[in-house]
């Protein structure tokens, strides 16, 4: 008697100052390989509120789940990463933060010479970053048009996400593999590349801005299916 395989499952979840669609290209990718693909549509109103979410499209899943994240949503990934049906995480240019920390403490103090996220003063709780700078720190890689209708749908960051501190790092106990945008603007390659490797990450790279799931998806798509593979 045969048995089919399950498509091991994949749950992907953006960053700050974006949502859910712009994963498209790469979902397309994924489901044509066959794997169940998720999107969560987090809030990124609080780290734990964004955690939950996470957890649950993972508990909806039918078995073994590859959990990546994009910028912010690496903070949010190793928060909900502890998830016993939780494989495998991919980082994708993103923020991999230990026990304890948070993004505004690993933001906190920028080397010097290094390019700044163009993050406005907060207001009503809630951050945006200036759309005028949108398209060269966030997008420099999309045509110019794309980037600028991103800066004006962008979606507002809440305070307590950017400080929410992460209570156990999932990348302590769960196999990781990194992206690197070697271009990007928002969060330092420098920063990325120590990050992946104090997480012990697979680690790859690509000449992206921080925009890399939009601008590079084959690359993304294929170091996702590395960690499938695994």
């Amino acid at each position: 008697m045969s048995t089919i395989s399950v498509p091991r499952n994949v749950v992907l979840v953006h960053g700050a100052f974006a949502d859910g669609s712009g994963w498209q290209a790469v979902y397309d990718r994924l489901v044509a390989d066959g794997h169940h693909v998720s999107v969560v549509q987090n809030p990124t109103l609080s780290l734990d509120g964004d955690a939950t979410a996470v957890r649950r499209v993972i508990a909806a899943q039918n078995g073994p789940v590859v959990l990546v994240g994009h910028s912010y949503g690496g903070a949010v990934i190793t928060e909900a990463g502890q998830d016993d049906k939780v494989a495998a995480l991919v980082y994708i240019a993103a923020f991999a933060p230990d026990k304890g920390e948070s993004v505004g403490t690993l933001i906190a103090d920028p080397p010097p010479g290094v390019a700044v996220p163009p993050i406005l003063p907060p207001q009503d709780g809630f951050l945006l970053l200036d759309a005028q700078k949108f398209p060269e720190a966030f997008a420099g890689d999309l045509p110019v048009e794309q980037a600028r209708f991103m800066a004006d749908s962008q979606v507002p960051w809440g305070v307590e996400a950017l400080n929410g501190a992460v209570s156990q790092a999932a990348w302590q106990t769960k196999p990781s593999w990194y992206l690197v945008a070697s271009d990007d603007r928002m969060i330092p390659p420098p920063a990325q590349r120590a990050m992946a490797e104090r997480a012990g990450a697979t680690v790859a790279e690509v000449a992206a801005s921080h925009c890399v799931y939009l601008s590079q998806p084959d690359a993304v798509t294929d170091i996702i299916r590395q960690a499938l593979a695994s």
